[in-house]
C-alpha cells in the first residue's frame, strides 16, 4: 500500500514537471485578442506588442454613436495611456476623426528605443492630437498583456475572456 502511494506521488511529480515544460494549449496570442466584447457594438482590435512590457490596442464602440480609443498599457505597472481618436454622437461635442494624426504619434513613439519610450512623454505628444488623453491605472489585465507578457502580473484582476 505504501509503495502504491509513493508511485502515485512520483507519477504526480513527473506530470507536474512535464506540464510546467509544455506551453498551455489555450495560451493566448495577440491575434486572439481581436474580438467583439459587447454583442455586436463594441470590441478591441489592433493589438501590438511594443516591447519592454508595453502593448497597444484600440477599443471601439458603435451603437447609437461611435468612438475609437487607443490604449498603451504598461503590463508590469498597470498604468495605461488612453486617448480618443474619433467620436460621433457619443457626447454633445462635434464629431471628430483624428485617427491618422493619433496613429502617426503612436507609431513614432512605438518605433523609439524603449529607454526613450515613456507614457508621460506620449501623453504630452498626444495632448493636442487625441481627445480626453489621460494616464490611468487599469484594474483588469488587458488581453494584450495576458498574451504578450503573461508573467507580468501587476496586481490587477487577471484577464479572463469569460469576464469580457
Amino acid at each position: 500500500m505504501v509503495e502504491g502511494h509513493q508511485m502515485l506521488r512520483q507519477a504526480g511529480a513527473a506530470m507536474a514537471l512535464f506540464g510546467a515544460s509544455v506551453p498551455m494549449a489555450n495560451a493566448l496570442d495577440l491575434a486572439a485578442c481581436t474580438r467583439t466584447t459587447h454583442i455586436s457594438h463594441g470590441g478591441e482590435d489592433g493589438h501590438r506588442d511594443l516591447g519592454d512590457g508595453r502593448v497597444l490596442y484600440r477599443v471601439w464602440w458603435s451603437q447609437e454613436g461611435t468612438f475609437s480609443d487607443y490604449v498603451v498599457a504598461e503590463c508590469e505597472t498597470g498604468r495605461a495611456l488612453v486617448t480618443r481618436a474619433a467620436e460621433e454622437r457619443i457626447s454633445e461635442r462635434a464629431p471628430f476623426d483624428r485617427t491618422p494624426a493619433v496613429t502617426r504619434v503612436l507609431d513614432t513613439h512605438a518605433g523609439r528605443d524603449p529607454i526613450f519610450f515613456d507614457l508621460d512623454r506620449l501623453e504630452g505628444a498626444l495632448r493636442h492630437t487625441g481627445r480626453d488623453t489621460r494616464i490611468e491605472m487599469l484594474s483588469d489585465e488587458p488581453c494584450a498583456c495576458a498574451a504578450a507578457y503573461p508573467q507580468a502580473r501587476s496586481g490587477w484582476a487577471p484577464f479572463s475572456e469569460a469576464l469580457q
